[in-house]
């Protein structure tokens, strides 16, 4: 064999350590599949004296991540810190201004700096991967950027927050609220005790807009995305969408369409039949549609140790191997500048959750508004009679599109019937 490919790892943390844990462990047969060994050369994280449960005796240690992005002697950086500023992004600028590649799997950092990292890196000849930045252990990158490279893509999306996907999924098995789940989850370790990066749709959104890129040859623009987190979703919708045919994700979807791209996170309610219905827990699953191909479906653990380091030592493989590929599937200086179709230009069925006065002429009062906006019923739920007293009504409509529906809803709240804000769930044909 040649040389060793000798490698920097900035952060030690879990997925950090996990890196090292895979290196150790497989080390031989990744020489073997490479046709190099690699060698933790350096490593960098905020406290040297923490017991993390490796073995890093053998590398350089740095307290200076940046400094160990800068050195000659590591060949290839791997950036693990997260954060789409500060040190994270200066590991990153550095590394590849000297022309040495990166593997990071920092979603936040390239969905706001993909575009200017990936010009950056082609221009100093050097490599940007990213695999573990979307959907942990899935190969979802690689998939797209290579497997079917030769497909136009048409839409991606998926259920890309595992923390999110635990929680929907526990309310509907076991009818508890979102705020009991959410305390469990955390207690579990599957939410941080901060959880609003995943629970407001922010981690999704990320790893959305990069798949966006990768999907249809354009620019990262993380701004243009409308998110939508979950919060709102009670136990009562989820017994109504199961008595309407539905479940409730929360998903990320991208859309080619002849005027521009649509992107946009939010909870959706989907038939139980469809392949996504049946993803459960901390799992993950990214569909990608494509002209020759139709679609296909990749279903995993989308975050831990394990998984995410498991991708992220395929991309230093990769590497290792020379491969190097435009960061986004074409040449940086061709990436598109797509327009982004605004939120109240989507036409679809929708999931309304009223809670209004239960008395005569309610309901009338509703359907004119809805008749008014040429939105038509496809179903209504009201359960049981508490004349004089609060009772959900739920409505399903056919398609329309956004902006009707928001016109309509801004009616209907005003009615003095109308006690709460109406929750709304949009309906997804996948």
């Amino acid at each position: 064999m040649t040389n060793a490919l000798k490698i920097g790892v900035a952060g030690l943390g879990t997925v950090g350590s996990g890196v090292v844990q895979v290196l150790a462990a497989n080390g031989d047969a990744i020489a073997e599949r490479c046709g190099l060994p690699i060698h933790l050369s350096a490593v960098s994280a905020r406290d040297r004296g923490k017991d993390r449960g490796i073995d890093v005796s053998g590398a350089r240690w740095f307290d200076d991540a940046v400094a160990m992005a800068a050195d000659p002697e590591v060949d290839l950086v791997v950036e693990l810190i997260g954060g789409a500023e500060g040190v994270a992004r200066s590991v990153v600028e550095t590394a590849l201004s000297r022309g040495a590649s990166v593997v990071t799997a920092n979603k936040a950092l390239v969905a706001h700096h993909g575009t200017a990292l990936a010009r950056r890196a082609e221009a100093e000849g050097a490599a940007l991967a990213y695999e573990a930045a979307v959907a942990g252990g899935i190969p979802v990158i690689k998939v797209l950027r290579e497997g079917l490279s030769a497909n136009r893509i048409e839409r991606v999306h998926g259920i890309l927050n595992g923390t999110c996907n635990y929680i929907l999924s526990t309310m509907r098995e076991s009818g508890r609220e979102f705020g009991d789940v959410l305390a469990e989850a955390q207690e579990l370790g599957y939410a941080e005790a901060d959880p609003a990066f995943d629970i407001d749709g922010v981690d999704a959104a990320h790893k959305l807009a990069i798949l966006t890129a990768l999907a249809f040859g354009c620019e990262v623009d993380f701004e243009a995305l409308h998110v939508e987190g979950i919060r709102g979703i009670s136990a009562l919708d989820m017994e109504y969408a199961e008595e309407l045919g539905y479940r409730i994700k929360l998903l990320g979807i991208a859309e080619r369409r002849d005027s521009g791209v649509v992107q946009r996170v939010h909870p959706c309610m989907i038939e139980t039949t469809t392949p996504l219905a049946q993803v459960d827990g901390v799992f993950n699953a990214v569909a990608t549609v494509g002209d020759f191909v139709d679609r296909i479906v990749a279903e995993g653990r989308g975050a831990g140790a394990g998984p995410t380091a498991s991708s992220v030592v395929a991309d230093i493989m990769d590497l290792a191997r020379g491969a190097r590929l435009p960061v986004f599937g074409v040449p940086a200086e061709r990436l598109k500048r797509l327009p982004t179709l605004p939120m109240t230009a989507h036409v679809g069925a929708y999931y309304l959750r009223l809670m209004v006065v239960d008395r005569p002429g309610v309901i009338a009062s509703i359907a004119d508004v809805l008749r008014d906006e040429e939105i038509s019923v496809e179903a209504l739920l009201q359960r049981g009679r508490a004349p004089g007293e609060a009772v959900p009504m739920v409505i399903a409509t056919h398609e329309t599109t956004e902006a009707k529906l928001r016109r309509a809803l801004k009616q209907i709240s005003a009615l003095e019937t109308t006690l709460e804000t109406p929750r709304v769930i949009r309906i997804e044909s996948l």
